[in-house]
């Protein structure tokens, strides 16, 4: 009886002190008040962290991460002694007490992952100061963050295998609910520094820390879609000496000779899918989503030109400067007009159009933007603390794209998303990419949804379907005739000023296979090419002004338990994405 009363006690207690979950975080605990205090402490501290991190507040990150620490680091002693080890024996027990040491592990490891974290922000942070005009110092901290960050990647490694290890069902609900959430947060945070590590390895070579560094700078107009995102405007040499950014040149789209004969080989897929010209001209060679395309065709072109070797290419875009400009602040062009975050996407593709009517002006005017943006970029390295989080998420929306001609580099950028690469690997897949075709600048205007749903699956195939919607949502007062203006018109006059012409592609997944596509709901003529392995289903669109178009294309997949993929186009105006899937699940 006292033994069954001891079991039962143990029972109960493990039961009741589990459930005290601390959900924010992700970690249950048990072994008495104390571990749970400890715990509860630890994830107020924690919440306290993220809410400065959140706000950008790095000097208020210190004292709840040393709380953090030490609470997680009692919460683990406790939960690692004799106690706690004779409950991982016990038959009913034991499970749960062996995933909540294994939380308690967790918990105390990745608060020291933090703190080397914290020291490594705090050398970014005084990176640039009190030599604003000196980023060498950048690249020094950079160097220094990057062993550190590849010890974290691969503590970080070792505690989701050990976590992973513990037993997933222990019959407590908020336990394996902790579990999960653990396993979640800290393979995010993996991944987080996975591309840090990159960046780390990256920005000394790139930024010109051995030997100088020459770019081509790309400027896209996103009024006028292509692939990558936009026409190229306007272009520059980017030149990086440690650290130091200048401009060498700017220039206008129509700088930029077309070559007599191909700059470079993409390959027979493309260029049966795109034709010769888009290796030897600047206005055609983005129409595909895969950035090392284009940046190879943009390199050559200069090459060629200017008999002047580059080391790859980036490019940006209005929304990216916008972007830059909350780091930066405003700028002042000739003139005198201020640009800001808030108007520079509405003046450069917008306003200029209207503003000026023959094209030489508003060159002239787009490119002073673009000066006065590149001008003031090097006062932005003084805050890398600010910069690099801007930076890192002007990449994940494709508003920064990178590619270099040095192997090793262009490697790890393909990996991320400053690479632009249209990836090749299998799996549930569905991106929109229209290129206009009427040469106007209306894409400004043009509103975007893309619904993917993954449907039931039968004989390892799954069907789906996906439905865009895009709209001509061109306002109906009158717009310069260089917006509006239509190439195919052959000067006939032929299509309403408003009008649009887009040449709408979608990029399924590998082995995908279009059943039936309808335009409106009647039956729509799709062309079937491939890409990088890839089917692309590809039809002309006409949109009358404030028109909306439905295009649905049913597909069969293969079976696949990889996470649906639905890469964006970077446009002026955000697409509406949303992905469901069959609730009775798909699994190979």
């Amino acid at each position: 009886m006292p033994a069954r009363r001891h079991r039962r006690t143990a029972v109960i207690c493990l039961l009741a002190l589990v459930a005290v979950l601390v959900s924010a975080g992700g970690w249950s605990a048990h072994l008495g008040l104390s571990v749970r205090d400890h715990l509860e402490a630890t994830r107020g501290a924690l919440l306290r962290l993220r809410a400065a991190v959140s706000a950008g507040q790095p000097s208020l990150v210190a004292a709840p991460l040393a709380d953090a620490a030490r609470h997680a680091a009692e919460a683990r002693r406790l939960t690692a002694g004799a106690d706690w080890s004779l409950l991982t024996r016990l038959p009913t027990v034991g499970q749960a007490a062996s995933t909540v040491r294994g939380l308690s592990e967790g918990v105390a490891e990745l608060t020291g992952v933090l703190n080397d974290l914290q020291r490594v922000g705090a050398a970014f942070i005084t990176a640039g100061t009190p030599s604003p005009g000196d980023p060498r110092r950048l690249l020094a901290a950079v160097e220094t963050a990057a062993p550190v960050l590849d010890e974290a990647v691969a503590r970080l490694a070792r505690v989701s295998s050990r976590l992973a290890s513990t037993p997933a069902r222990t019959g407590v609900d908020e336990l394996d609910q902790a579990r999960g959430t653990a396993l979640r947060e800290i393979d995010e945070l993996r991944g987080t520094l996975g591309d840090a590590v990159t960046a780390a390895a990256l920005l000394p070579p790139m930024l010109g820390g051995d030997d100088p560094r020459r770019y081509f700078l790309a400027f896209q107009t996103n009024a006028e879609a292509r692939g990558t995102g936009g026409l190229v405007g306007a272009f520059g040499i980017l030149r990086l000496d440690r650290g130091k950014v200048v401009i060498e040149r700017l220039s206008s789209n129509n700088d930029l000779d077309t070559s007599p004969v191909p700059v470079t080989d993409p390959g027979r897929g493309f260029l049966g899918r795109y034709g010769p010209n888009a290796t030897r001209m600047l206005s055609v060679s983005n129409l595909s989503p895969h950035f090392p395309y284009a940046a190879a065709i943009w390199t050559g072109l200069w090459e060629r030109q200017a008999r002047t070797r580059l080391d790859g290419a980036i490019a940006t875009d209005p929304v990216g400067l916008a972007h830059l400009l909350r780091v930066i602040g405003p700028v002042t062009v000739p003139g005198g007009e201020v640009v800001t975050a808030g108007n520079v996407v509405d003046l450069t593709e917008r306003v200029a159009y209207a503003r000026y009517p023959d094209p030489l002006a508003r060159k002239v005017f787009l490119m002073g933007i673009a000066r006065a943006v590149g001008e003031a970029l090097p006062a932005a390295f003084a805050d890398p603390a600010r910069l690099l989080p801007v930076l890192a998420g002007m990449a994940s929306d494709r508003r920064l794209q990178i590619w270099s001609r040095h192997r090793a580099e262009q490697r790890l950028l393909a990996r991320t998303p400053l690479g632009g690469v249209l990836p090749s690997r299998p799996g549930p897949f569905a991106a929109l990419v229209v290129n206009n075709s009427a040469g106007g600048k209306l894409d400004y205007y043009l509103e975007r949804s893309l619904h993917y749903r993954l449907g039931p699956c039968r004989d390892g195939r799954r069907s789906s379907t996906v439905r865009v919607r895009l709209t001509n949502d061109v306002p109906s007062k009158t717009l310069p005739s260089y917006v509006t203006g239509r190439l195919d018109n052959a000067g006939m006059g032929r299509h309403r000023p408003g009008s649009n012409l887009l040449w709408v592609s979608l990029y399924a997944g590998v082995g995908a296979e279009v059943t039936a596509a309808r335009l409106d709901g009647d039956r729509a003529p799709i062309i079937r090419e491939t890409e990088r392995s890839r089917p692309v289903y590809s039809t002309m669109v006409e949109f009358a002004p404030g028109q909306s178009r439905v295009l649905e294309l049913d597909l069969t997949e293969p079976v696949s338990n990889e996470p649906p993929l639905v890469p964006v186009q970077p446009l002026v105006r955000p697409q509406r994405t949303r992905v469901t899937q069959d609730a009775r699940g798909c699994l190979p």
